[in-house]
């Protein structure tokens, strides 16, 4: 455990020297080229290239898989490319790494390691986690994605849906079902796209998160080796359990630090912007709606980082994170609704980046267990029985 004092943990002199890098590998590596990854729905391979020079690929991950640093390391990366006005789509496909390899990590397998981790942090494949089914969607419990052993191999079949990176992506780690007993029935395999009965559709067009590409993935007659399988059989539920609150943290400091950049720009805009004989920053309805945007952002930054710093010191929380993901989105929401209205006409039209932040938020609240799944897993632990 750090003797940092906490109130200084996001903030130590490595990782103010941590943003300085991340903002200086924004401005030269990402913003000049945001506006045609948007366009084009997808990143390049280069942008995975450039992060794994800096380090940026590996922080949270353990040195022997060739990562370093802790969990906050990696969050402040996060933060600190929003800040800087990243879309928030980029670092879903950039860092999608952080929701698809954990399990490959936790096997302790260097094989995996070899052919799969280390190639993937150093940005020289792409990986894609699957998950979520077309009739699943957040409960995972109900998934129909089958892989059936036969001899030395498992044959997989099924359709995945929402896949972040799902289009690019060299490996995939699937979740299929290999018993007939619910949740208790799940395993995780990792699955190379090139194999015979793989295919990745089309990307598809959404809403927000434009940069990222995201597929539909299909799996028939897909076999792998035996050796596929990661982990232990029928205990994928638990791995994706485990992860489950590592990717629901980070999204909750992604949610606060798009909050922050939202009202960074209302403030820049109500200084700049005259009316009525001077600068809208003078009329205080405005000056009180940005009061409140802060005031939620700072309230929702305050829990989600006590809860990281928790999560990074080995405790389990798991009501803790719901609340974390549904403070921070809750904020998000108001914060770029309101900045929408600040900006006026200039928030409305597209490709002004609050509104690009305002179709981007509203994946927050879906992502990683929608708003009322969040919910639903707190009143497990609230007295109601």
């Amino acid at each position: 455990m750090s003797s940092t004092p906490r109130a200084d943990l996001w903030n130590t002199p490595e990782r103010t020297e941590l943003r300085a890098t991340v903002r200086a590998f924004a401005e030269k590596e990402i913003l000049p080229h945001a506006d045609r990854w948007e366009r084009e729905g997808e990143l390049p391979r280069s942008l995975h290239r450039a992060a794994a020079d800096l380090g940026l690929l590996g922080l949270g991950m353990p040195e022997r898989v060739g990562g370093g640093g802790e969990m906050i390391d990696q969050l402040v990366v996060s933060e600190e490319l929003l800040h800087t006005g990243v879309p928030s789509g980029v670092l879903a496909s950039l860092f999608t790494h952080a929701i698809a390899l954990p399990a490959l990590v936790d096997s302790e397998r260097e094989d995996l390691a070899r052919d799969y981790v280390r190639p993937t942090l150093a940005g020289e494949r792409v990986c894609a986690l699957a998950i979520t089914e077309p009739d699943g969607g957040s409960d995972v419990a109900r998934l129909r994605t089958r892989a059936v052993p036969d001899g030395d191999e498992w044959v997989i079949d099924g359709t995945k849906m929402f896949i972040t990176s799902g289009h690019r992506a060299d490996f995939v780690t699937v979740a299929a079902r290999t018993s007939d007993t619910g949740h208790e029935g799940i395993s995780l395999f990792v699955v190379d796209t090139g194999t015979p009965g793989f295919t990745a559709g089309g990307k598809l067009d959404k809403m927000g998160w434009l940069s990222s590409d995201t597929a539909e993935l299909s799996f028939d007659g897909v076999r792998v080796p035996a050796r596929n399988l990661v982990g232990e059989r029928d205990q994928g539920f638990l791995q994706i359990m485990r992860q489950f609150a590592g990717e629901r943290i980070g999204m909750s400091v992604q949610a606060v630090a798009v909050a922050q950049r939202c009202i960074d720009l209302s403030a820049r805009y109500l200084r700049e912007r005259e009316a009525f004989g001077g600068p809208l920053a003078k009329r205080q309805v405005l000056r009180h709606r940005l009061a409140e945007m802060h005031r939620r952002t700072t309230v929702a930054r305050t829990y989600v980082r006590h809860v990281a710093e928790r999560l990074q010191d080995g405790e389990e929380l798991i009501p803790e994170v719901a609340v974390a993901k549904n403070t921070a989105t809750e904020a998000l929401d108001h914060v770029v609704d309101n900045a929408v209205q600040i900006h006026g006409g200039a928030g409305f039209v597209r490709d002004s980046e609050v509104e690009r932040h305002y179709r981007d938020a509203r994946i927050f609240s879906i992502g990683g267990g929608a708003y009322e799944i969040m919910n639903e897993v707190i009143t497990k632990f609230l007295p109601l029985r």
